[in-house]
């Protein structure tokens, strides 16, 4: 069975909707079987008004899925987007974050891996600081990050981030081929390190009604020593 990657994000005009899609895809490249999920907006009407680009984006991508609980304990792992708002996370993706405290103390969200993508306007708007931002929330889920590193070409060729894949520049421009390679890249690593780390038992089948695959691995032992 596949393992399963949950990409949560949120884009106001676009540029982190694309990331997201490109991290999907590369995490279905390599086998996994993914959902794209946005965060719901906070924003009031009028404020998105005020901008025909977030206008356009809101109205263009109401039909991918609004991200759950369910996803969270749906996905074997993470891929977490959004803009940076001063070096720290956009207030709608934190709003979803901050609903998942009983996953939390179930230890739902332990041991899974997790990885982070951003954007800013400006080279030094915040990209690397709103990343070890979610990085503080991973922390406290017990959660495995994975970072791109410096570990391919593709990191490289779209600026060297290697805390996550981040597109700098005005919304209008979009992400560059490079930038969404190195996207595609990040969700690739993510769920080769996954099928690494489940094994080829998949242990999180082996117990589906444990919360992680830590419990899971500790009850396939139990039965099998």
């Amino acid at each position: 069975m596949a393992v399963k990657i949950a990409v949560i994000y949120y884009s106001a005009t676009g540029t982190v909707h694309a990331l997201a899609q490109a991290v999907a895809e590369g995490a279905i490249a390599a086998g996994a079987e993914v959902r794209l999920r946005r965060v719901a907006e906070l924003a009031p009407d009028g404020a998105i008004d005020q901008n025909p680009r977030w206008r356009r984006h809101a109205d263009a991508t109401t039909s991918i899925a609004q991200a759950t609980l369910e996803d969270l304990a749906w996905a074997d792992a993470y891929a977490f987007g959004t803009p940076t708002r001063f070096g720290a996370p956009a207030a709608q993706l934190k709003q979803f974050i901050d609903q998942a405290g009983g996953l939390w103390r179930e230890g739902t969200l332990a041991d899974k891996p997790v990885t982070a993508f951003t954007s800013a306007f400006n080279r030094h708007g915040g990209s690397e600081a709103t990343i070890l931002s979610l990085g503080n929330v991973f922390y406290h889920w017990g959660s495995l990050i994975v970072p791109p590193g410096f570990t391919d070409p593709a990191v490289h060729a779209a600026g060297g981030n290697p805390y996550g894949t981040s597109m700098t520049g005005p919304a209008a421009d979009g992400p560059d081929a490079a930038t969404l390679e190195a996207a595609r890249y990040q969700g690739r690593r993510l769920a080769e390190i996954t099928i690494r780390l489940l094994g080829a038992g998949r242990v999180t089948d082996a117990a589906p009604d444990e919360g992680n695959a830590r419990e899971a691995l500790a009850a396939t032992t139990s039965r099998t020593a």
